[in-house]
């Protein structure tokens, strides 16, 4: 991870994962909140993301105002959460992730009785300056579920049965590629970002193509 300025219509990898390397998500409502927010803080218009009690289903005509970035994928683990970005106005990417990450911290603090920072510090961002790597970067956020079944995967392989629950897992984008018509869909912006995978058949050989690359070379 590099530092550098976040700019107008350029892609950006976004992660962060609890302090301490703590959990973060404890609960299935813990990820449909944090899923919740990830669509109403998209907006320039203010939003209270302390008091809001709907989930995601709840609030699709809400006015969030002009977005402040285009999401491509995203993957929310037990310690940590991957979003791909493009940012879509000035500081659109700052504004966005200080929103989510200041709202889920309001929530969770305040549902386990807790005080202090829940991340580890300020989110960390890679810039995707090429399509190899804005390509690749798919496969990465969302094979991430693959090492909550088997952590060796990359070095033993991938089972069917590990296949299946990568591709079923709830709390990325990964269903939404393969057109399940999940109320989650609306997070994505895909037509902002280029189209790799023209049917969801492509997506789907794209991802088994890098399971199977990474039990030999190590998806890093």
């Amino acid at each position: 991870m590099r530092s550098f300025n976040f700019a107008y219509d350029e892609y950006y990898h976004l992660y962060n994962r609890g302090v301490e390397k703590r959990k973060i998500f404890l609960t299935a409502y813990d990820y449909a909140r944090f899923t919740t927010l990830l669509y109403i803080s998209n907006g320039t218009r203010a939003v209270n993301l302390e008091e809001e009690g709907k989930l995601l289903s709840g609030l699709l005509s809400i006015d969030r105002g002009e977005p402040l970035v285009a999401i491509g994928a995203y993957c929310l683990m037990p310690n940590h959460f991957h979003v791909l970005v493009r940012e879509k106005s000035k500081n659109g990417v700052s504004k966005f992730m200080q929103k989510v990450t200041t709202g889920y911290t309001m929530y969770f603090n305040k549902m386990n009785d807790r005080t202090g920072s829940l991340f580890q510090g300020t989110f960390k961002a890679q810039h995707a300056s090429d399509d190899i790597y804005l390509k690749y970067l798919y496969a990465y956020i969302h094979l991430n579920p693959a090492k909550l079944v088997n952590a060796r995967w990359r070095e033993e392989g991938i089972s069917a049965k590990d296949r299946r629950y990568v591709e079923t897992y709830p709390h990325s984008s990964y269903m939404d590629y393969l057109k399940k018509k999940r109320t989650e869909e609306v997070l994505l912006s895909r037509q902002e970002f280029p189209d790799y995978f023209d049917e969801s058949k492509a997506f789907k050989d794209e991802m088994h193509e890098w399971l199977d690359f990474a039990s030999v070379d190590g998806l890093k």
